[in-house]
């Protein structure tokens, strides 16, 4: 197979309560499984399947919509999982906290705007920090299903260096309908080592 699907890189039950145990084994063996194996079966003998995932969604509108949804649902989560962790939460510092205070005006008011983002998606879909492509400035943006802003067919383009998932799926076991909580939650978990890590990637 072309793609595999990653290990957790902690216990399930690591990131609670914020996200319970329950949650991140469903999330993670089913529904991320599940767009790796369909992603999979959707390029099986075709010429993606020797191309990396970031190749495949830079072109995605040309590829249909089970490559479109399960390469983003595998690309999606595979970030997802990196950039939480249960050490998380705080404030970055460094050249990403300048980056986002220069960006938003502050810490908070990047918060404020993230939450923004991730409570007013309608539906199903992500909230991302991303690295734009032109002038390599830090932007806040929200992507409908399994898009995201690595596609050719994204409102806002860039590199994600943070995601978070509100489908439903990702929260409706501990938080029902409160995706505010959810969100807010999402917050005391966040890997900002990891979120530095892609920030200084980004701007290579």
């Amino acid at each position: 197979m072309a793609f595999k699907l990653p290990k957790l890189p902690y216990d399930v039950e690591a990131l609670e309560p914020h996200i319970d145990s329950k949650t991140m084994t469903i999330h993670h063996g089913k529904h991320h499984a599940g767009y790796t194996n369909k992603l999979n079966a959707a390029i099986e003998g075709t010429p993606l399947a020797k191309k990396k995932i970031e190749e495949i969604l830079a072109k995605v509108s040309k590829h249909g919509d089970a490559v479109r949804n399960n390469g983003g649902g595998y690309y999606n989560h595979s970030l997802f999982w990196k950039v939480m962790s249960p050490d998380g939460g705080g404030e970055p510092g460094g050249k990403l906290g300048k980056a986002i205070n220069d960006s938003f005006g502050s810490f908070d008011k990047f918060k404020e705007k993230f939450a923004a983002a991730a409570g007013s998606r309608f539906g199903s879909g992500w909230a991302w920090l991303v690295v734009k492509k032109r002038g390599k400035k830090l932007a806040v943006t929200s992507t409908p299903n399994q898009d995201n802003p690595l596609m050719d067919v994204a409102d806002v383009k860039g590199t994600p260096i943070l995601g978070l998932d509100v489908w439903e799926h990702a929260y409706y076991l501990n938080y029902q309908n409160r995706r505010p909580d959810y969100v807010q939650a999402f917050f005391n978990v966040v890997n900002w080592k990891e979120v530095q890590k892609r920030y200084n990637a980004a701007l290579k």
